[in-house]
């Protein structure tokens, strides 16, 4: 299939290019742009109490007042407010409300806090849809004004709020994306160069991923338009890591086959087709993988995984029709130019260094399966530390204006009134809410612990729903907040309601509250799901009912050791309250899905080596031998591409780039290189059961192993053959 497949690509290498070109045209010319969002409420389901609550708030009241951007002032010389600063405040106050900016509704001047350091001026917004701008292009404009409004003023201004964070952190992703790309581009110039001395190569490869990514956003954005789905800003800067990485993955194993073939003697036409054949089945079960790994997350419960599920689906079905159409026509369009200036590929390197890796796994396998699995046994010890954090973490040096803001208001006001925790309480049988009742709910909110406020904020129109504020005495962001929404406060808001009413627990801490309570979900859904088409792939390829369930727990035990190494540098070493709530779903995805890649590409070369007919740990050996340097070079080229996500300053961004790019480490250097192929020479002739590996009988009668002694083939043209000094790659 994949040989004929190469026939076709090479015989019409020009229709192939010329398609693509097309395509790529169309498909990036009618494409949206790729719009994001930030709010969590958005994520979730409808059948959660937050969503529920906030519901039946815009509901009851549409109209009401809530905070988009919050105006934070202080004295420069850090006293206290006087009233004359107070009465400057006031005048801003007035003067903002005057600008009539885009989707600003109604203007608050808020008194003094308690000990009189900040005062604030609350800004309510319009709602606006997912790709509106509208509220941030505001607070631009606002924080404009605001520095003339204050000057001689003796006041320091900064402006927090959803709006103004929103802004920050797209602002923010717009430079971490910049940041990611640039040091994506120069590790794979780097590494290209460094393996294959040709910078053609290299430029072959950036250009060949830059025309492939533009096209999977294209079909991204147009998926995400049609089906109404929502992305998360985080899904730019993955797209990049994504592409760029396993795409110049796909790009290495074709490379390697294609210069091993003409070191064999056949000419750059053949060696293509011959690429194609042998290492497609390898390349197209890797990406099915991943595939189906991503695809998994569409029965998750939170809505942007469900969107970067088909996402990162798209963006590496692409890479794998390119990798297998594009890149190889162009490749046999230029031939042996493909590698100048360089000669290098015209001799076969020793790679002593893995064959001597090779014969020590062959020699003691029993022993590497024992080491390579205790390190991965122990760092995964680390991940029984692990604790979810659902808000987004900030550096505490963070110099964004709504950070600096909102850490400046919260050091002189209650930690939960920058988002206290909304209670709705509405009639069921269509009869008012009586005074008395709502007295008494105030009442029971106080009694709760960890609530240091609580007070009716409004009641509707027709007197069927009214909203209670309860204000924490700790950060709503916390996992101390969550635990008194999910406890005490949820069921106290319940059991304390009359008979005929019912009340919902909103705001941001309950969102994260559900939050949670859907990835617990997810965990137990999306997992073995993905785990078990992962399985079924590696059946289908390998024809074993063994070998899939080995190459399973390794990746298990490399996600463990993953999760474990993520906990001990970002909570133990450097202090961080958690990590990101979706990063194990994100790293199980990648180091399952990109660390079986790896032990695909390993597994069957040893699956082949065995059909040359070698014994087990013949071919163990030999398979480390020649698959090692693929392994070892796609590894550290894909490690090194989600590592550049280390230069974000987000601290989501970088706990994921860390996770992904170890997994990807282990995946390589611990389960491809040590521990699949040791256990696969415990196993045997055993881990292909029930299929029988039988060696294939060479033409013209030869010996059954004669392709480790085959004479180079003559190239076509009467061109002298390259002799080969030792083996493939």
């Amino acid at each position: 299939m994949f040989k004929a497949l190469g026939r076709f690509v090479v015989g019409h290498r020009w229709l192939v290019i010329i398609g693509w070109l097309i395509a790529g045209a169309a498909v990036i010319g009618y494409a949206p742009s790729l719009t994001t969002t930030s709010d969590q409420a958005e994520f979730l389901p409808k059948h959660y109490e937050s969503i529920q609550a906030q519901k039946i708030q815009e509901k009851a009241f549409p109209k009401g007042f809530s905070p988009s951007a919050i105006v934070v002032f202080t004295r420069e010389d850090g006293k206290p407010l006087d009233k004359a600063d107070s009465a400057e405040v006031t005048k801003v106050g007035k003067a903002i409300e005057a600008k009539k900016y885009e989707k600003v509704e109604q203007v608050v001047t808020a008194p003094p806090s308690p000990h009189k350091k900040v005062q604030t001026v609350m800004v309510s917004m319009a709602d606006v849809k997912a790709g509106d701008k509208g509220q941030q292009h505001a607070v631009e404009d606002m924080r404009d004004d605001l520095k003339p409004l204050v000057a001689d003023s003796g006041l320091k201004v900064g402006v927090t709020g959803d709006a103004a964070t929103q802004l920050d952190n797209e602002e923010a992703s717009k430079k971490a994306d910049g940041l990611i790309f640039i040091g994506t581009i120069v590790l794979i110039v780097v590494l290209m160069t460094i393996i294959f001395r040709s910078p053609t190569i290299t430029v072959l490869t950036i250009v060949g991923i830059t025309l492939v990514s533009q096209i999977a956003n294209g079909l991204i954005a147009i998926s995400a338009k049609e089906f109404h789905l929502k992305a998360d800003s985080s899904v730019s800067s993955l797209l990049i890591v994504v592409l760029f990485g396993v795409g110049t993955d796909y790009i290495l194993f074709l490379m390697f086959r294609y210069r091993e073939r003409l070191r064999l003697g056949e000419d750059p036409k053949t060696a293509m087709i011959s690429a194609v054949g042998r290492v497609g089945e390898a390349i197209a079960s890797a990406a099915g993988a991943v595939i189906v790994c991503f695809l998994a997350l569409l029965l998750s419960s939170l809505s942007f995984l469900v969107s970067m599920g088909p996402a990162l689906a798209i963006a590496i079905g692409v890479t794998l029709l390119a990798s297998l159409t594009l890149i190889p026509a162009i490749i046999s369009l230029m031939g042996t130019k493909v590698f100048w200036p360089s000669k290098s590929w015209q001799r076969e390197p020793r790679a002593a260094r893995f064959e001597a890796v090779g014969k020590s796994v062959a020699r003691r396998p029993g022993l590497f399966v024992i080491g390579s699995g205790l390190l991965m046994i122990v760092l995964a010890l680390g991940s029984f530390g692990y604790k979810p954090t659902f808000a987004s973490q900030e550096d505490e040096n963070s110099k964004k204006e709504s950070q600096v803001a909102l850490h400046t208001m919260s050091k002189d006001l209650p930690a939960g009134s920058t988002n206290p925790s909304t209670v709705l309480m509405r009639s069921t049988n269509g009869e008012k809410l009586r005074d008395a009742d709502m007295k008494a709910f105030v009442a029971d909110l106080k009694q709760v612990k960890g609530v240091g406020s609580a007070s009716r904020t409004q009641v509707s129109k027709d007197g069927t729903t009214a909203e209670f504020n309860a204000v924490l005495t700790m950060d709503p962001n916390g996992r101390k907040a969550m635990d008194v929404v999910r406890g005490p406060l949820r069921s106290t808001a319940h059991e304390a309601a009359p008979p005929g009413i019912e009340t919902k627990v909103g705001g941001v801490t309950s969102v994260f509250v559900d939050i949670n309570k859907a990835v617990n979900r997810d965990f137990s859904v999306v997992f073995p799901t993905a785990a078990a088409l992962i399985m079924l792939i590696l059946g289908l390829l390998l024809r074993s009912i063994v070998a899939p369930i080995y190459l399973m727990v390794s990746v298990a035990l490399g996600f463990g050791a993953t999760l474990g190494a993520s906990v001990l540098l970002f909570q133990q070493i450097q202090g961080q309250s958690g990590l990101t709530f979706f990063l194990p779903v994100i790293m199980y995805l990648f180091v399952v899905a990109i660390g079986t890649d790896y032990n695909i590409l390993m597994v069957a070369r040893l699956r082949e080596e065995a059909k040359e007919g070698l014994g087990p740990r013949e071919a163990t050996a030999k398979s480390i031998q020649h698959a090692g340097p693929t392994v070892a070079a796609a590894g550290v080229i894909l490690a090194g591409t989600f590592a550049s996500m280390l230069l974000a300053s987000d601290v989501s961004l970088a706990q994921i780039g860390f996770a992904v790019a170890f997994g990807i480490v282990i995946g390589a250097f611990v389960m491809a290189m040590f521990f699949t192929p040791a256990l696969t020479a415990l196993f045997g002739r055993a881990a292909w059961w029930p299929r029988r590996i039988r060696p294939e009988q060479p033409q013209h009668g030869g010996p059954p192993y004669a392709g480790h002694h085959q004479q180079p083939v003559p190239a076509q043209g009467g061109r002298a053959p390259y002799a080969p000094r030792g083996r493939r790659d």
